[in-house]
């Protein structure tokens, strides 16, 4: 070539298009925009065969729950408190487990005065002699456990009851080396009130969705 675009020397220079960024730029957001349409309605078609909307639609229905109470009587009814017997319709055998001399009677003449029949008054066997550490022991046979017991245990806070094979309805109190006296009157005669007192009907508030 000659005149003003005459090559000299031995290299040529390398002839190149002009490079098109713009085109560049444009296919590229193109493609992430096609990925992401694809990947929206993948989603979607993967939550209608997997049940995801009747998740959703259940969710929103358990708000919805509404509490319904089943037919009762009057709010104030309560269930009628067991049939427990009286302090007189119980015999106590007092015995007394501790090395102080005078214990059982002195107890089983505080226990008459408060309507308990009295039995056998004395020491404790050797079951039990000397090796009750706590306030005491009530001892009855397995039907005491829900009736005769509980009424006397009123009477002395922290004995421990117990059944063993006994037949008679008496009930043993042994007194223990942990022993300070009975309850005190006015307290023993609330905690038989309470335990004789009706006990709240139970709640038959229901929920229906």
């Amino acid at each position: 070539m000659g005149g003003k675009y005459r090559i000299t020397g031995n290299t040529y220079p390398r002839m190149r298009r002009p490079r098109r960024r713009g085109r560049l730029v444009f296919l590229a957001v193109a493609s992430v925009a096609v990925l992401g349409v694809f990947g929206w309605g993948t989603l979607q078609l993967i939550d209608v065969f997997t049940g995801g909307g009747e998740r959703a639609s259940a969710a929103g229905t358990k708000k919805d729950c509404s509490t319904k109470a089943a037919p009762t009587a009057s709010p104030s009814a309560a269930s009628p408190a067991r049939a427990l017997p009286e302090p007189g319709q119980i015999t106590v055998n007092v015995l007394n487990a501790t090395p102080r001399s005078g214990l059982a009677k002195q107890t089983a003449d505080e226990l008459k005065k408060r309507g308990f029949r009295i039995g056998q008054v004395g020491n404790a066997t050797k079951e039990f002699d000397k090796k009750v550490g706590g306030a005491g022991i009530l001892l009855g046979r397995t039907s005491s456990m829900n009736t005769s017991l509980p009424v006397l245990a009123t009477q002395l806070a922290g004995a421990e009851s117990r059944a063993d094979a006994r037949k008679g309805a008496e009930v043993d109190l042994i007194i223990g080396t942990g022993f300070k006296g009975l309850t005190q009157q006015a307290a023993a005669e609330k905690a038989l009130a309470d335990l004789n007192a009706p006990r709240p009907a139970a709640d038959t508030t229901k929920k229906s969705c």
